[in-house]
């Protein structure tokens, strides 16, 4: 039995039939597929939890820099230092209050997101010479420096 049914169509005198829909067989080979891809990086990531933390705290800080970029072309500059990352999810009360404000901020939730160590990331303006903020994750540890799994991902490493 398949899953699909005929639609008929008619382009002058021919008639032409097409099907629409999948097979059963057709999704049951998908689902396969992807079970087989998801056990390979489940494996590949289960070895190496530090590893995979260190490129989810990038990946976050690259999404941070997104939002940030969008925030500075609607209101001319950065967040300052004591709105912090909160100015990307909800409106800033603090001075100077951002001139242009999406709605559901910048962000995709108005949750601000936790390192993977569920710590939060650290926001300073002006940042390192030469970049006009810094993101920080301390790592595994939480703390400044630190090697490994503590050492820290700052926004001014991440390409």
């Amino acid at each position: 039995m398949t899953n699909s049914r005929t639609i008929e169509l008619r382009t002058g005198d021919v008639l032409r039939t097409s099907r629409a829909g999948f097979t059963l067989l057709e999704i049951l080979v998908v689902v396969l597929i992807i079970t087989v891809l998801a056990t390979v990086v489940g494996v590949s990531v289960a070895h190496r939890p530090g590893e995979a933390r260190r490129a989810a705290a990038e990946v976050q800080i690259k999404t941070f820099r997104t939002a940030l970029q969008m925030y500075r072309m609607d209101n001319r500059r950065y967040p300052t230092q004591r709105q912090g990352l909160w100015a990307l999810c909800v409106p800033s009360d603090t001075e100077p209050k951002p001139v242009k404000f999406p709605e559901g901020g910048y962000m995709e939730s108005p949750v601000l997101p936790r390192d993977p160590w569920n710590n939060d990331y650290v926001y300073l303006v002006p940042g390192p010479p030469g970049f006009a903020y810094e993101i920080v994750s301390y790592g595994g540890d939480g703390e400044p420096d630190g090697e490994g799994e503590d050492a820290d991902i700052s926004s001014a490493a991440v390409e």
